[in-house]
């Protein structure tokens, strides 16, 4: 029965398929040719596995730009027909677009056509430059990236797009994007195309080709979904919903590019109040607090206001001088100028409580008993905040002994943070 059995996570495999005339910048880098997905389960059930088939094969290929698909299902033996074999194809093919291509010969025309025709929907928001790993490799000089020419088939610029439902043609890529969510946030679901609201972040490499044309291809790279919410009197509360990097892309820094362009837009955005995010898993959070926390270090206005010192015009580094008032972060803060920055940065309360206690932490004496107390209780008031009907119905001395545990996970959970950004 086993032999008969696989998982559809390792069955199935994805990839990007670029143009011949593209491919030779990827040469060295197995992982475009196929990766495989992290959840299957919305649809191929619970267990993610398959059953009725020996050596299944489920290659379901992406033009690299705009994301046309093809999909063929191979396996070397199969059960007689029967109610129990899983039928692979159709299953799958309930979640992606109708047109998807079966005949890979076609499928590989599209991907010659489409190679320098296709174009990203919506507005260029944001945008940085990389060395290409291959021009790394030949010894050029590490450059900065304002000293690199995006003109330079070397230079690789990775651009961010804003579009809605009514970007023209926007809808239809979405459909064919969406399938990302599923494979890799758990818990990951289809959103409405009914709800109007949506708004989209769309990260895509751009790279010049390497000939007599120096033709610019784009490629996706990963996506965020965002959602506005009525914030009284007068504007919106936007909510990041879903953020995905394809796993070609992971570990390289285009997921903190990708939240950083998100902020930025919301900063650019009268109409936002603040950027909330919908229940982050633990690497998403870690992705938010590392970056969040970079941008308040480099805020010369904030960090000079916070610790009551000059800061320096060089990378926002804080030179102390001889205060002549106490600065804001205490320990305890002071709370009217936390909320004051809070709204001018456009934080969520807990985010921004949560980085303020880790920047209080950095810069505090570890030796000062007086000031770890004060900052001890500033921990614990936001915790007992936070936590106020479960604790709450403790008796005093279990919910004092909580609050001490909690206390004590949070703060190395800080230092845990905190020795990414140093």
């Amino acid at each position: 029965m086993a032999d008969w059995t696989c998982s559809s996570n390792e069955a199935l495999t994805l990839s990007l398929v670029r143009a011949e005339a593209d491919e030779e910048v990827l040469a060295e880098d197995e992982s475009y040719e196929g990766f495989h997905p992290t959840f299957t389960y919305p649809i191929y059930g619970e267990e993610e596995t398959i059953y009725g088939y020996k050596d299944l094969v489920i290659d379901l290929k992406f033009t690299s730009g705009s994301l046309a698909q093809c999909l063929s299902v191979k396996w070397s033996e199969k059960l007689e027909s029967s109610s129990t074999v899983d039928d692979v194809e159709s299953t799958l093919s309930k979640f992606i677009p109708e047109d998807h291509y079966k005949i890979e010969d076609t499928f590989v025309g599209r991907v010659e056509l489409e190679a320098t025709s296709f174009q990203p929907s919506g507005e260029k928001i944001f945008s940085y430059k990389r060395r290409s790993p291959a021009a790394s490799g030949k010894g050029k000089a590490v450059l900065s990236q304002d000293a690199l020419d995006p003109e330079d088939p070397d230079t690789i610029v990775y651009e961010v797009y804003h579009a809605t439902w009514n970007t023209p043609g926007f809808r239809e890529y979405h459909r064919r994007m969406q399938l990302f969510i599923l494979l890799y946030i758990e818990g990951g679901s289809y959103i409405n195309e009914e709800e109007d609201s949506w708004e989209f972040v769309v990260l895509y490499e751009r790279r010049k080709r390497k000939d007599v044309t120096n033709t610019p291809t784009y490629h996706f790279v990963g996506y965020s979904s965002l959602y506005p919410f009525y914030c009284y009197p007068e504007r919106v509360r936007m909510r990041l919903s879903q953020f995905v990097i394809l796993p070609p892309y992971q570990r390289q820094g285009h997921g903190s590019k990708l939240y950083t362009a998100i902020y930025q837009f919301v900063q650019s955005r009268p109409d936002i109040a603040e950027l909330t995010v919908e229940d982050p898993a633990e690497a998403f959070e870690d992705l938010r607090d590392v970056n969040d926390l970079k941008m308040l270090l480099s805020h010369k206005e904030f960090m000079g206001e916070a610790l009551g010192s000059d800061v320096s015009a060089g990378g926002g580094k804080v030179t102390k001088r001889k205060r002549a008032a106490k600065g804001k972060f205490g320990p305890p803060a002071d709370q009217a100028w936390v909320e004051k920055w809070r709204r001018e940065l456009k934080m969520a309360g807990r985010q921004f409580s949560r980085l303020i206690e880790m920047l209080v932490l950095l810069h505090m004496d570890p030796v000062d008993t007086v000031v770890a107390k004060a900052y001890r209780l500033q921990v614990k008031e936001r915790i007992y905040r936070f936590n106020f009907e479960v604790l709450a119905q403790m008796e005093k001395p279990e919910r004092q002994e909580k609050l001490e545990e909690t206390f004590q996970s949070v703060r190395k959970d800080y230092l845990r943070i905190l020795s990414s950004v140093r």
